[in-house]
């Protein structure tokens, strides 16, 4: 069974390693304890999207991005071989009016 908490935990400890920070690191300025952290990293927490926000900023990525790559890691675990790398017209049209007031 594929879990997206365990997807999202792994993303979030690979951005955080690569950009060689530490835990405490993260969890100082997402203002998440730190053993929560670890918990979310490990796929033993949901993390809200309230806290997702947060370490996204302390991770100075955007949710987008986040998002994407555990989307993307779980085709590859639902064996998709082909995930596609835009968005339809259809959605980028309906979209921007909404786009355009950020």
């Amino acid at each position: 069974m594929i879990l997206v908490r365990q997807e999202i935990g792994d993303v979030l400890r690979d951005l955080r390693q690569q950009q060689g920070q530490t835990l405490r690191q993260v969890a100082s300025r997402a203002s998440v304890a730190l053993g929560y952290l670890s918990e979310v990293e490990r796929g033993q927490k949901e993390a809200s999207s309230e806290i997702l926000a947060s370490l996204a900023d302390a991770l100075d990525v955007p949710i987008s991005m986040i998002m994407r790559e555990v989307g993307d890691r779980i085709a590859v675990l639902e064996g998709i071989s082909t995930v596609p790398d835009m968005v339809p017209d259809e959605l980028v049209a309906s979209l921007e009016p909404e786009l355009s007031l950020r």
